[in-house]
């Protein structure tokens, strides 16, 4: 029996507007962005010719991260993501420890990337990259417009994300069909010795390419079917991202001499084998992907702040559902007026670093909620069920660890400030209204 979703604020429902392929683009457009542009050079830089094979194997690794989400999502049809998950498994300080560093990350991610979508404007309007009125205004109207599209209304939201998720992956499918005819396979499939200094560095790009695969049940209270929906978009992303990032790599690596040196590797690959019109495909593709990120955290993030405001973190307001809308405006609103100064002002990048630390620990919660989250609710009704009992999120949670030892010491201490701001954040809760059963 699907549970109602309210707010304890006005009481009107979320609506439940979006379907299962509408779902799944979102989620494919939470992950590629801007990564997957900058990824083969780095890549390359860090792992020389073995590269093409480290993004294959990161897929594998962030898999078993996708199969712990999915069967968390398999129980839930409620708002919250990886902070339900943890609060119903491990209590609500533990919960909200995940939703906090969750709902930090997104604000951080908004931050960078609308910095990040002036700097890519910059290749068609210099002044863009440079301090000054272009670059706030390409902030400044993109945070508007998306900000304004997410308050109409979460089918909207999920339109536009549709959109962008096409836009943004036509110019790959087109670099990697043309691009695939110009491979020289001896390059592209070399195998050679990694520095073992810089697997940990590696290892963190290649979690940020693939990044973001956890936000698409934060808005579960507005999809049609999500404890089936979920899962099945889940599943399906990875295997679509995993496909893409591996075939670029593998075009890009086996296409230009001199890869890991390249400040703009799609581009410059694409100018080899499709000429100037085929770097300007990329950069297109490039813009699109990292608008159609801030599009769908935009969309997402404030629902981790709904869900927190609901249980009775932060202001009462944060919970509010618009009357006419039915969208959490207010929380939709906050957040991208936090993030706004953040990206006018620079100081998001520290934050962005965060993020990776904040993303972690939603992996680590997940991962070690699910035998528990099985334990409490038994076999989910609707949904999905990892084989092997514990195995896979025992593995799962190896992963996370590992990615985990490979931070700085400095982002490990930002992550444990922001950890202790949100245990005083805790301590300052109001007692929230009798709420709806969670499961």
């Amino acid at each position: 029996m699907r549970l109602p979703i309210e707010t304890p604020v006005t009481g009107a429902p979320l609506v439940r507007a979006v379907s299962r392929w509408q779902l799944v683009g979102l989620s494919v457009n939470d992950v590629i962005g801007s990564g997957v542009y900058l990824l083969p050079a780095a890549a390359a830089a860090l792992l020389g010719p073995m590269s093409v094979w480290a993004v294959v194997l990161a897929g594998v690794a962030v898999f078993l991260l996708v199969l712990c989400f999915a069967e968390a999502a398999s129980y839930f049809d409620q708002p919250g993501g990886g902070y339900l998950y943890t609060r119903e498994a491990f209590g609500s300080f533990v919960g909200f420890e995940v939703g906090w560093m969750t709902w930090l990350a997104r604000i951080a991610s908004v931050a960078s990337l609308a910095n990040g979508l002036a700097l890519a404007t910059a290749y068609v309007w210099p002044a863009a990259g440079e301090q000054g009125w272009a670059r706030a205004l390409i902030i400044v109207s993109s945070l508007a417009l998306l900000t304004w599209v997410n308050v109409v209304g979460v089918k909207e939201g999920a339109r536009t994300a549709v959109f962008l998720v096409v836009a943004k992956t036509l110019p790959l499918v087109v670099f990697i069909l043309v691009g695939i005819f110009f491979v020289d396979w001896s390059r592209a499939l070399e195998t050679g010795a990694i520095q073992t200094g810089n697997l940990g560095e590696a290892s963190l790009l290649l979690l940020f390419a693939y990044a973001g695969f956890e936000n698409a049940p934060a808005a579960a209270g507005e999809y049609k079917n999500p404890q089936r929906d979920v899962p099945f978009a889940l599943l399906t992303m990875i295997l679509i991202i995993t496909l893409i990032y591996s075939a670029v790599q593998l075009v890009a690596q086996g296409t230009l001499p001199g890869l890991a040196e390249a400040e703009s590797p799609l581009a410059q690959a694409a100018a080899l084998f499709m000429g100037g019109t085929g770097a300007v495909l990329m950069t297109i593709g490039a813009i699109i992907s990292i608008f159609g990120n801030i599009a769908n955290t935009t969309l997402i993030g404030p629902r981790y702040a709904f869900a927190l405001a609901q249980d009775g973190f932060g202001p009462r307001a944060m919970a509010s559902v618009h009357p006419t809308y039915r969208t959490p405006w207010i929380a939709v609103i906050v957040q991208s007026s936090i993030a706004l100064a953040l990206a006018l002002t620079g100081s998001f990048v520290q934050l962005a670093m965060l993020s990776i630390i904040a993303r972690l620990a939603t992996y680590i919660g997940t991962a070690a909620a699910v035998p528990f989250l099985r334990r409490k609710y038994g076999a989910p009704e609707r949904g999905f069920r990892l084989p092997g009992g514990p195995l896979i999120p025992i593995l799962a949670l190896l992963v996370s660890l590992i990615f985990l030892s490979s931070a700085e010491a400095k982002n490990l201490i930002a992550g444990a400030i922001a950890l202790a701001l949100g245990a005083v954040v805790y301590a300052l809760r109001r007692r929230p209204p009798a709420a709806a059963p969670t499961a």
